[in-house]
């Protein structure tokens, strides 16, 4: 009996991090801040730049929560840095196709 438990312990459980309440909370108030603002933005004419700045918002906000919420963070290094570079990559993309509808319309 003592050899079974001896090798149950020995097992390695991967390392886990668990975060806490007053974090998550915190980053729940910045994603509610960021929500007004977006909300608040959308009140001010800036021109074609009312998309750049609401995607621009909206790509800080999903970093957060893949960030914080999906535990990225805590990770592999080269992980985070792949979340952050495909985010903004996405978000160039993103910005660079609407751009080119925007561009290549004919306003009469």
């Amino acid at each position: 009996m003592t050899e079974h438990s001896n090798a149950s312990q020995n097992t390695a459980t991967p390392h886990e991090h668990i975060s806490s309440i007053g974090s998550s909370v915190a980053i729940w108030i910045v994603l509610l801040i960021c929500t007004a603002l977006t909300a608040g933005v959308a009140f001010i004419d800036l021109g074609p730049l009312n998309t750049i700045v609401a995607l621009t918002i909206a790509t800080f906000k999903a970093i957060l929560v893949v960030l914080f919420f999906m535990h990225v963070k805590y990770t592999h290094e080269k992980l985070t840095g792949l979340v952050i570079v495909s985010a903004i990559f996405f978000l160039f993309l993103l910005l660079t196709l609407s751009m080119a509808d925007y561009t290549t319309r004919l306003w009469h």
